[in-house]
């Protein structure tokens, strides 16, 4: 408890206050303007923080990461941009909340959630910091790919489209995830001879062409006929029936994001698809999802921001990077001198406890600058949609441009653009096909990896204990639904006839 507190005494010290509401500050444009990404951000102020203290400079880059997570639910759900994967799946229900005038309700659960998921994430992180570390060190390549296989199956449930449509665009999303080099033999795979396809394609550009342009393709064809009048905004906030509706899609996010945070490979993401399942499965009236249920805003931010802070776990206790970004934060610890893991606790409690404890200070600063922005965000829908329309391409193109500063993306990002107008028009939808392709690559490499330590014999994914529960979980996900339904329709047609 004394380290504990003297963490607090350093995160509030002026210069640490100042750094962090910097950071977070930074996180949340960075968030809003997609593309960039909270990795490439900290990438290019580490020459910053080679002029203040280990301790400041980790403060304000940690805060630029999980300020990152809210921003970039502004743009999903006004513009249907979402800049990281993470907030695919706010889009579905958050961009259809916004059609229908209730753009304020969904940023501002989304905000209320993101400070609850992270502040529940923190106060674990505290707690159980070392002893839940060490079970995430169980998990090796069996392990992640039974979970990256259970996350591709969940896309099923996304929307309101049907399953076999979205397991038909998942399959989609496997394949360009192959595209480039192969991650084990480092052979070129559908390349067709070009070097701009060798490292495959960027998950930006997939989501900017699938949702930004495919859904300006698709609304063109509608520009001869009425358009439909723009719903009045009810209010910048969320109703207390709203926040009744969605406490428990928060409690049960800020559990699961702080659990699946703390695996490597895509703990973000894979939460809030997970939050976004349970949420649905567990709903009264599941057609809801997909139209507007602000549950399906609440349970996915909550999740990745709970994932956001609790990734933080294996790279301070185990010296493990979690994602891209806790990668980056491990290189700047290790450029100011400092070595991430089980002695960081005992050698540098200052920074250990300081960066901590500073993430509930930059939890409220992130809320006290997100709720009074919600009514200016929400006002960028009153834009004329010719002028919302231009913004909205502006700003997929920039995105794009700035991940490899390539003019051959811009072509790219139209291709997929093409793609996603196609899609719309058939009845697929674009969200499983961007989640697959993420998850894709974690289910390749961790695959071929198991069959290489089981020698080629696949038995051995169910003989360990954590994939053998995963798989276990696959099989019973999909053969206990049919046999249920089957069973309740004999019931029925049994009382008929009684």
């Amino acid at each position: 408890m004394d380290l504990f507190l003297q963490g607090f005494a350093v995160a509030l010290q002026p210069h640490n206050l100042l750094f962090c509401f910097l950071g977070v500050t930074v996180g949340m444009l960075i968030g809003v303007l997609p593309g960039l990404g909270s990795a490439a951000t900290i990438s290019i102020l580490l020459p910053v923080t080679y002029t203040v203290h280990p301790t400041t400079a980790v403060i304000m880059l940690a805060g630029i990461f999980y300020g990152a997570q809210y921003g970039g639910t502004v743009t999903s759900v006004l513009l249907r941009l979402p800049g990281e994967a993470s907030a695919v799946v706010t889009a579905i229900d958050g961009y259809r909340m916004a059609r229908q005038g209730r753009a304020g309700s969904a940023l501002g659960i989304a905000a209320i959630g993101s400070f609850i998921g992270g502040t529940v994430s923190i106060i674990g992180l505290t707690l159980v910091a070392p002893s839940v570390a060490g079970f995430a060190l169980r998990f090796g390549p069996p392990e992640y790919a039974a979970l990256a296989l259970l996350g591709i199956l969940l896309v099923a449930n996304l929307g309101s489209g049907s399953p076999l449509k979205n397991i038909g665009a998942a399959a989609l999303g496997l394949l360009l995830a192959t595209v480039g080099r192969d991650p084990l033999m480092g052979s070129s795979r559908f390349t067709f001879g070009s070097d701009a396809l060798a490292d495959g394609f960027d998950f930006v550009i997939i989501a900017m062409g699938l949702f930004g342009i495919g859904e300006l393709l698709y609304n063109l064809e509608s520009r001869d006929k009425p358009a439909p009048p723009m719903p009045k905004f009810k209010r910048a906030l969320p109703t207390w029936a709203d926040f009744l509706q969605s406490r428990m899609a928060i409690v049960r996010g800020s559990v699961l994001g702080f659990f699946l945070g703390i695996l490597p490979g895509g703990g973000a993401t894979m939460s809030s698809l997970v939050s976004y399942a349970v949420e649905k499965r567990s709903a009264k009236d599941p057609s809801r999802f997909g139209n507007g249920a602000i549950e399906g805003v609440a349970g996915p931010e909550t999740a990745n921001n709970a994932a956001a802070t609790s990734s933080f776990i294996p790279l301070l206790t185990l010296g493990i990077p979690a994602n891209a970004t806790m990668a980056v934060l491990f290189g700047a610890l290790m450029l100011q001198g400092i070595t991430p893991g089980p002695r960081l606790m005992g050698e540098h409690p200052d920074i250990f406890w300081g960066v901590i404890n500073s993430m509930y200070v930059g939890n409220i600063f992130l809320l006290i600058l997100s709720i009074p922005m919600i009514g200016v965000f929400v006002k960028i829908l009153k834009v004329r949609p010719a002028i919302l329309a231009g913004l909205t391409v502006i700003i997929a193109m920039v995105g794009v441009y700035t991940v490899r500063f390539s003019a051959f993306d811009l072509l790219v990002v139209v291709g997929f653009g093409v793609l996603g107008y196609l899609m719309n028009k058939l009845g697929f939808a674009p969200a499983p096909l961007v989640l697959a392709f993420v998850l894709g690559q974690l289910l390749e490499t961790s695959f071929r990896q198991a069959l290489r330590m089981f020698d080629g014999d696949a038995l051995g994914f169910v003989q360990r204990p954590i994939s053998g529960t995963i798989i276990a979980l696959i099989v019973i996900s999909l053969v206990v639904p049919p046999l249920w339904n089957r069973f309740q329709s004999q019931r029925v047609k049994e009382a008929l006839h009684a």
